[in-house]
């Protein structure tokens, strides 16, 4: 989650997350154009002296302030559509994660290992070792191994939950009676910190997903 003193994104933990960033700072580029250009035209229009009020109208002008924003919109819309379908493809995944939300905490199940099973509660307060983070640490850890590709099956058992990471670029909608999918690409090992991103409740702020990243041997 956000650190102290960081106003920007998280350090990509996937390629995903990666392009994601890309499409941020592209984004934001043309963000600062326009805002630099509608600026100027104001302050130019502050301080022209009147030199335009007999000015009816402009055929080429008009035409010009309708092409552009639509050029504009396009080279924000294609690698938008591009970025949302590389979201939702899920290819050949090596290992499958089922999250379970629960009002509040997280159950999750290794289908693929003899179905493996176990809840994640946050630590409380009082039980914080000095190397834990207050809010964000779990008792038990989701240990997923780097360089493998992952899909994740996403549901809950009474309200909307969301599993959420942001430094893998990961947003899944738990809804109940609905099992949700995505996929994710770690290309690091470290620990990468989450936490439910729906209104669910009371204690929707402790309710926090850790995910354990490590080699393939170990």
């Amino acid at each position: 989650m956000a650190t102290w003193s960081n106003l920007n994104l998280q350090d990509s933990a996937s390629p995903l997350m990666e392009q994601l960033m890309f499409f941020h700072d592209h984004t934001l580029m043309i963000l600062t154009m326009i805002t630099v250009l509608v600026g100027y035209l104001m302050i130019t229009l502050f301080f022209n002296k009147y030199i335009n009020r007999y000015l009816l109208e402009g055929q080429t002008i008009e035409v010009i302030w309708t092409i552009i924003p639509a050029i504009t919109l396009i080279f924000i819309a294609l690698p938008s559509l591009r970025l949302l379908y590389l979201l939702d493809e899920v290819s050949n995944p090596s290992i499958t994660l089922k999250s379970i939300g629960h009002q509040w905490y997280w159950s999750y199940e290794y289908s693929d290992f003899n179905k493996l099973e176990f809840d994640s509660y946050m630590i409380p307060t009082n039980e914080l070792k000095s190397e834990n983070f207050r809010l964000l640490d779990v008792d038990n850890r989701v240990i997923l191994p780097f360089n493998t590709q992952i899909r994740i099956l996403v549901t809950a058992t009474d309200v909307l939950h969301s599993w959420t990471i942001p430094s893998m670029g990961v947003k899944i909608d738990a809804t109940p009676g609905r099992l949700n999918q995505t996929n994710f690409f770690m290309n690091r090992s470290g620990y990468f910190y989450g936490q439910c991103s729906e209104i669910c409740g009371a204690n929707h702020s402790f309710m926090p997903i850790v995910i354990e990243s490590v080699p393939t041997n170990t």
